[in-house]
């Protein structure tokens, strides 16, 4: 029989073929259950992983987009570093030669002026409060279609100031308000004034799914506010900004900024909302935590498989140690095994991660309160870059941390294992 394992091995990395056997072995065995089960717990870390970074990713990715669609990537507008970002600007004036100048900008997609005044809306015996936000015809609607709940934006006649304005989903259900309904809106004066008032016709309803958005905003006619602020046709509150590369926003913003007149601010949404991004960013430690937690649970897993493996392979490894094996030997067999557990693992946890990442993606079975997380199903981005290195950190770590049970079969004395058998 000793003849034959030779005359079988002798063509053969001895460890990994005993390794192999090894796994291959009797599947009723103990041994085999607990196999299976460190695969398992190794394939649902690893799936875990995958999972959760590209739920972060996508998260991330749609409320920036969703923001930077809304407001731009930046905005310029009058120098005023103790104004709300929420409050009306002070005025700027619209030139030519400047709009050309930022048009210019390699990194600049698309330039839109903007004013927006504070206003209360009353129907019936409800009033809320909310920001118009006035644009011109040239301004980029196409890239906030995503919003429009029902209805169209405002339409801009070239002899007259639009009576049009679109509310969002929150404030019209708040004022029980629909399609085509007239609302008086009493727009705030400065110095204490008496509120002009207008009548507008509600053609539109977005919805951002933002609450600092949709609590707030109203679009209508930049025209009409210039009118009820008494400023000329020049008078602008600022530029709305569009990016190429998001990327480059800080870098871009501070070019521009040099470009500006005197008293002319570029500043990013970052910087305007600052809130937001914060917390965006926060998502950034809570993905690091987790990638952490599940790699340290499946190096747990992986050493306490392997000490449960090796101490039922004791008399195993005594019997090799007293026909003359090596310590190395030894150790090597419960390495390949060890390993041969993780790479399984892994692989399938990466099959069953990016199923399940798929599956989302596709079907949104996964709902969340938009309330609560400004989407209303969890949000897939797959970097596999990502994926990548929760392969190779998990592989390396199972690595490393497999060398420390193999530790036990040296301190095994062959002579005490076999007293017993």
């Amino acid at each position: 029989m000793i003849c034959i394992f030779t005359k079988q091995a002798s063509n053969l990395n001895l460890p990994f073929f005993i390794a192999k056997r090894l796994i291959s072995g009797d599947k009723k065995a103990f041994s085999t259950f607990i196999l299976r089960l460190s695969v398992l717990a190794t394939t649902i870390s690893v799936a875990a992983m995958i999972v959760a970074l590209s739920f972060i990713n996508g998260f991330q990715q749609l409320i920036a987009e969703k923001i930077f669609n809304f407001w731009g990537h930046m905005r310029v507008q009058h120098f005023e570093p103790v104004r709300s970002t929420i409050s009306e600007e002070s005025p700027i004036y619209k030139i030519d030669s400047v709009e050309k100048k930022i048009s210019r900008f390699e990194n600049i997609s698309s330039i839109a002026p903007f004013i927006t005044k504070s206003a209360i809306i009353k129907s019936n015996e409800t009033i809320e409060g909310i920001l118009v936000k006035g644009v011109d015809k040239n301004y980029p609607f196409e890239k906030i279609n995503q919003f429009l709940v029902k209805g169209k934006w405002p339409s801009f006649q070239d002899s007259s100031v639009s009576n049009e304005i679109v509310l969002s989903k929150y404030t019209a259900d708040q004022l029980n308000i629909d399609l085509g309904q007239s609302v008086l809106i009493y727009f705030i004066q400065e110095n204490g004034e008496i509120p002009k008032t207008r009548k507008l016709k509600v053609v539109g309803i977005y919805k951002t799914g933002i609450d600092v958005y949709d609590k707030v905003y109203a679009i209508g006619d930049l025209r009409l506010i210039q009118r009820l602020n008494e400023w000329d046709k020049s008078q602008i509150g600022g530029y709305e900004i569009d990016l190429s590369d998001p990327g480059k926003m800080e870098k871009t913003a501070l070019d521009l900024y040099n470009q500006l007149p005197t008293g002319w601010n570029a500043i990013t949404l970052k910087e305007l909302s600052p809130e937001i991004f914060d917390w965006l960013q926060l998502q950034n430690t809570n993905k690091y935590i987790l990638v952490v937690v599940m790699v340290i649970i499946a190096a747990i897993n992986l050493i306490t498989c392997l000490i449960i493996l090796i101490l039922e392979r004791t008399k195993m490894i005594a019997l090799l140690k007293a026909i003359g094996a090596k310590e190395n030997s030894i150790q090597q067999i419960f390495l390949f095994y060890g390993t041969w557990i993780a790479m399984r693992g892994i692989g399938l946890g990466v099959l069953m991660g990016l199923g399940i990442c798929y599956l989302q993606k596709y079907t949104k079975f996964i709902k969340l309160n938009e309330e609560a997380y400004y989407v209303d199903s969890a949000p897939v981005v797959i970097d596999y870059t990502q994926v990548l290195w929760v392969v190779l950190s998990t592989l390396l770590i199972s690595i490393i941390t497999l060398s420390l049970p193999t530790i036990v079969s040296r301190k095994l004395n062959p002579s005490k294992a076999l007293q017993f058998r």
